[in-house]
C-alpha cells in the first residue's frame, strides 16, 4: 500500500506511539485524522493539517462523530489504528473488578466499535487496512500485568479473525504486538506499579518512533502481525519451544518465584 495521499484514522493519537504513528504517516503523505481525549495533545501531535476529534473512545457517540467527521472531511478511510489502551498492574486474583472492566471497555471494546464504524466503508470500496496496536503480552502472557495481556489476547484473536472474515473483502488487518516502548504507559495505568525488576528492563526499550516505523512499513507491505521490536519474535519462540523457562523467568520477574 502506497501511504501517500490516504486517509489514516489513528486513535490515542495525542502522545506514545499514537502521536508518534501522526508524525510518522504524515511524514509519508497521509492525510491524518486523530481522535483521543486530549485537544491539545492532538494539536501538538497532528498539526494545523490533521482533522481533530477529542473525547472519550469509550462512548459510542465519540467514536461515531471521529469517524462520521473523517468521512464528512475526505471522503474514505483507507487506514484505521487503534491504538488507544491502558493498563492494569497487579495481581488478576484480587483485582479491582471497576478497573479491569474500565479497562476491556477501551482495550477491547472501544477497538472493536471503531472496527463496527469502519468496516462497512471499506467493504464497498474492496481496499482498506485495520491496524490493531496489541502487545507482546498479547503473545506471552506478562504475570505482573495478567489482566492486560488478557486484553491484549483478546486484540490478538479479534484481529486475526478478522483477516478470515474479510479475506474476499480486499480489507486487511495487520495486528502490532509492542514490547518495551518508552512512553507515558506506566503513568496513565489503571491501577497497581510494575515490579522493580520490570522498571530496570524497559531501560533497553525502544522509543515511540521506532514503533512507529515499524507500523508504517508494515502497512506498506500489508504485513499480518509486526513485533516491535523484532528482537520480540526470539521471545515469542522461546515461549512456544520451552514454555517452562520462559514462564519460570517472567514470575521471577514478577517477584512469585
Amino acid at each position: 500500500m502506497r501511504i501517500d495521499g490516504k486517509v489514516v484514522l489513528i486513535t490515542g493519537a495525542s502522545d506514545g506511539i499514537g502521536a508518534a504513528c501522526a508524525a510518522e504517516f504524515a511524514a509519508a503523505g497521509a492525510r491524518l485524522s486523530l481522535t483521543a481525549r486530549s485537544a491539545e495533545g492532538l494539536a501538538r501531535a497532528g498539526g494545523a493539517s490533521a482533522l481533530i476529534t477529542a473525547g472519550d473512545l469509550t462512548l459510542e457517540e465519540t467514536r461515531r462523530r471521529a469517524v462520521e467527521r473523517t468521512l464528512e472531511r475526505f471522503g474514505v478511510i483507507d487506514v484505521l489504528i487503534n491504538d488507544a489502551g491502558v493498563g492494569v498492574y497487579g495481581q488478576s486474583w484480587n483485582a479491582s473488578m471497576d478497573d479491569v472492566r474500565q479497562m476491556m471497555e477501551l482495550n477491547f471494546f472501544a477497538l472493536l466499535g471503531m472496527i463496527q464504524l469502519v468496516t462497512p466503508h471499506m467493504r464497498p470500496r474492496k481496499s482498506g487496512m485495520i491496524v490493531n496496536v496489541g502487545s507482546i503480552g498479547g503473545k506471552i502472557p506478562l504475570p505482573w500485568m495478567t489482566l492486560y495481556s488478557a486484553s491484549k489476547y483478546a486484540v490478538t484473536a479479534l484481529t486475526e479473525g478478522l483477516r478470515m472474515e474479510l479475506r474476499g473483502d480486499g480489507v486487511k488487518t495487520l495486528l502490532v504486538c509492542p514490547g518495551y516502548v518508552a512512553t507515558g504507559f506506566q503513568q496513565h495505568v489503571r491501577a497497581g506499579s510494575a515490579p522493580d525488576s520490570v522498571v530496570r528492563a524497559r531501560r533497553m526499550a525502544i522509543g515511540p518512533a521506532q514503533c512507529a516505523h515499524a507500523i508504517r512499513r508494515g502497512v506498506e507491505r500489508e504485513a499480518r502481525t509486526i513485533l516491535a521490536p523484532k528482537s520480540g519474535w526470539l521471545l515469542v519462540a522461546a515461549a512456544r519451544l520451552f514454555p517452562w523457562l520462559v514462564e519460570a523467568r517472567m514470575a521471577k520477574m514478577n517477584g512469585t518465584a
